[in-house]
């Protein structure tokens, strides 16, 4: 009897609400989802739909909430926004990249979270605001 191996790649999924196609590149030196600070000069992806789908829901704008699949085109690094300061040992699966990520792909079909839960997170993140904290390094 042989063992037959496979191999599994990552998934990356990038929330926002930006209307972008395959084959389209989210690069660095963008305004953030969540921000009017500076041009950000890393892009922020996750391993999980559910992190994406917080990106989705907490991006500024009133255009559609969307949900792409993406690959990465240079080095990764894990998200110290949340795995230093949240999430010890990166259980949501964030990363940062300086080098862009390529959309492959929509979600099409995926659920919001609650509202009542959408908008503690958002009432936690305005207060944080109004606090002077640095939401994103």
């Amino acid at each position: 009897m042989s063992a037959i191996a496979s191999v599994f790649s990552q998934s990356f999924f990038h929330g926002t609400k930006a209307d972008l196609t395959p084959g389209d590149l989210i690069a660095v030196g963008y305004r953030s989802n969540f921000s009017e600070a500076n041009p950000l000069s890393w892009v922020y992806f996750a391993g999980t739909l559910d992190a994406a789908i917080w990106g989705a829901e907490l991006a500024a704008g009133s255009e559609r909430e969307r949900i792409y699949v993406v690959e990465p085109t240079g080095p990764i690094e894990d998200d110290p926004n949340l795995t230093d300061k949240k999430f010890p040992g990166n259980p949501t699966l964030s990363y940062r990249s300086r080098d862009p990520v390529r959309v492959i792909a929509e979600v099409t079909k995926w659920q919001g979270h609650p509202p009542e839960r959408l908008q503690q997170m958002k009432d936690g993140l305005a207060r944080l605001k109004s606090e002077g904290a640095a939401i994103i390094d």
